[in-house]
């Protein structure tokens, strides 16, 4: 075995959070749209927009809202909730990479 990583995802009573839904964040919040974070990940924007609509209903508020549209059109944004589990998520990650690096460098070498 050459390498290891470790792999996250965190399960909630309504929904769950792992890389893919957290990727799709972090594009909406970079690209400001859940149509250009789509297209940013190769994803289609039904596919996006179910993803976002899974989180908003895992959630107690949505964490991404959509902006009315005016002379710039509209788009989307991460609400605080979204910041914060973006934030939360990130945070959990770099933790248990931390406590598993010894153990996956281990489990690696075979």
């Amino acid at each position: 075995m050459k390498n290891a990583a470790l792999w996250l995802r965190i399960d909630f009573a309504d929904g769950r959070v792992g890389p893919g839904k957290i990727a799709l964040l972090e594009a909406i919040q970079r690209e400001g749209s859940i149509s250009a974070a789509a297209r940013a990940l190769g994803m289609s924007y039904r596919r996006a927009w179910e993803l976002v609509a899974e989180l908003n209903q895992t959630f107690s508020g949505p964490v991404v809202a959509r902006l009315t549209g005016g002379a710039g059109g509209g788009g989307a944004k991460l609400t605080r909730l979204g910041e914060a589990l973006l934030e939360g998520f990130r945070e959990i990650e770099a933790a248990a990479s931390r406590a598993a690096a010894a153990h996956l460098r281990r489990l690696a070498r075979g």
